[in-house]
């Protein structure tokens, strides 16, 4: 395909994520199924080229992005808190999933050899990273079920991607070991663990001495691929790595990133991540006329292909249901023995983990990336393919209805010790502690009273706020509304000036600017 015509596509492809997240807003439907239900309308459309995806690149593109800015903006506190947890999930479950598969398919498929069966195991058990990000960020969720979810989608994409990686080696050699499998996961865990510190280490020394806020700003785009491609060239988990890197990085970045590169970088990163998202779900829609052809078409396929798909995916949600309900009932019996202080999910907990295991992109990349040569590549192919579109359209549609169903409410051990308000009332009683110091000359005059006066009334404002939270509310939802009805007149007479030619571009602009950050300043404190 010509430079010309790919690009064309490109753009089209862009448009058509615009107007089909238009569309699911309109119909109150997940994005991911609006997206996903284009790209396969689009694959069919006539005289549309053929996509095919390069299964390499898509990872490589794709991946390391979305998971730093899963990294970056996680909650350290609370993934430390609950790795154990985490990694029942990202681990434990990623190989129980994949020996229950590969077990349902040999019985479905006798001729298939049994690494192919694990290989189709390791492909469909892990959880997608981007998936579980477009449905999470539509639903409310307590805490501690969040940082499962979001610690579970950035790393079991490493153990997903070593039991492939194992059960190809396998099929060529003839020769699998429990023992080899667990050191070269350990191995590649570590190694990719230490690649991450060190690069997200580097990032931080070296952003303090950027200076330059667009320099800042691309270099941490650049981070995500950086560490991956580093992590990947060393043998190590490019996941892992990327993954740390965003650890470390988020850490670090409240002290050596100024307040403009971080608005700035925070926009430019949010339409980044936004386009990449959508792009997946397209990507995987156009894969279908693929997956259909090699399969003797829709009628074909329907016939030979739709009882091994459905049991597959039945298999994916009984094996989950069984590791998290199983663990629940591990974390009771600790306790009755004494041996941990853990606190059970309850069933509505549990239920809400088990239905959210959402698969996506490396799914298809990982099948996708089998040899041509490889034993029932189609029919792994077709089976991952059956498994995207089927929990993406059962469990990412249902997912909210579950949550209400279960009608959670977080625990008590999950909540913050200082709400919002008082948070901000210690940080006012600082900052008016800081300019009562500095209101004054050496000599003990005060050549600062306006700015003193305005920080003690600020202080003991937002201290009475935070003492009388509901109070305030009706007032305080009114005093912003005032405030975004006068910086609406003010952008309203700052545009008249300057099409009346009295005032020129670089004045329009940095009043409209400041005007912007008042604005979002009053939605934020409204909110």
């Amino acid at each position: 395909m010509a430079g010309a015509h790919l690009f064309e596509l490109v753009i089209a492809m862009f448009l058509a994520i615009i107007a089909l997240h238009y569309l699911a807003h309109r119909l109150g439907l997940p994005p991911s199924v609006a997206l996903l239900a284009g790209g396969a309308i689009l694959a069919f459309v006539p005289g549309l080229p053929a996509i095919t995806v390069d299964p390499e690149l898509v990872l490589v593109i794709f991946l390391p992005p979305l998971l730093l800015d899963g990294a970056w903006s996680i909650a350290a506190a609370r993934l430390r808190r609950h790795l154990v947890g985490i990694a029942s999930l990202a681990i434990g479950a990623v190989f129980f999933t994949t020996v229950v598969v590969a077990i349902v398919a040999h019985f479905l498929v006798p001729s298939l050899p049994w690494a192919a069966c694990a290989a189709l195991g390791a492909i469909v058990s892990p959880p997608d990273a981007v998936s579980a990000r477009a449905v999470l960020e539509r639903v409310r969720l307590p805490r501690r079920l969040q940082i499962l979810l979001e610690g579970e989608s950035l790393l079991n994409d490493a153990s997903g991607l070593v039991l492939f990686r194992l059960a190809v080696a396998a099929l060529a050699t003839g020769a699998f070991s429990v023992a080899d499998a667990a050191s070269s996961f350990l191995l590649l865990a570590f190694g990719g663990a230490l690649v991450g510190v060190i690069v997200g280490t580097a990032w931080v020394k070296f952003v303090r001495h950027l200076g330059d806020e667009y320099l800042i700003i691309a270099a941490t785009t650049l981070l995500a691929w950086i560490s991956y491609l580093l992590g990947e060239f060393l043998h190590v988990s490019g996941v892992i790595a990327t993954v740390t890197t965003g650890l470390v990085a988020s850490w670090h970045q409240h002290t050596v990133l100024s307040a403009a590169t971080r608005m700035r970088g925070t926009s430019f990163w949010t339409v980044v991540v936004f386009l990449m998202e959508a792009a997946v779900f397209i990507l995987i829609g156009l894969s279908l006329r693929a997956v259909v052809e090699r399969g003797g078409g829709f009628g074909q396929l329907v016939e030979t292909m739709a009882f091994p798909a459905i049991a597959i995916l039945i298999t994916l949600l009984v094996a989950r249901f069984a590791w998290v309900f199983g663990s629940e009932l591990v974390i009771k019996l600790c306790n009755t023995l004494g041996l941990a202080r853990t606190q059970p999910l309850g069933i509505g907990g549990t239920a809400i983990l088990g239905w959210a295991g959402v698969r996506g992109v490396v799914t298809l990349a990982l099948a996708l990336s089998l040899p041509e040569d490889f034993p029932g590549r189609d029919f792994i192919l077709v089976m991952a393919f059956a498994v995207i579109v089927g929990t993406v359209l059962l469990q990412g549609t249902t997912l909210g209805p579950v949550i209400t169903w279960a009608g959670l409410v977080e625990a008590e051990s999950e909540r913050a010790r200082m709400t919002m308000s008082q948070a901000e009332a210690a940080m006012a009683q600082v900052q008016f502690a800081t300019v009562r110091d500095l209101a004054y000359d050496g000599e003990g005059k005060l050549v600062h009273p306006q700015l003193l006066d305005r920080y003690q009334r600020r202080a003991t404002t937002i201290v009475d706020y935070a003492k009388r939270t509901e109070d305030y509310m009706p007032m305080l939802h009114a005093h912003f509304d005032v405030v975004l009805e006068a910086v609406a007149a003010g952008r309203k007479e700052l545009i008249r000036l300057h099409r009346a030619g009295e005032i020129d571009d670089e004045t329009l602009h940095e009043l409209e600017r400041d005007l912007d950050l008042e604005e979002l300043s009053a939605i934020s404190a409204k909110a």
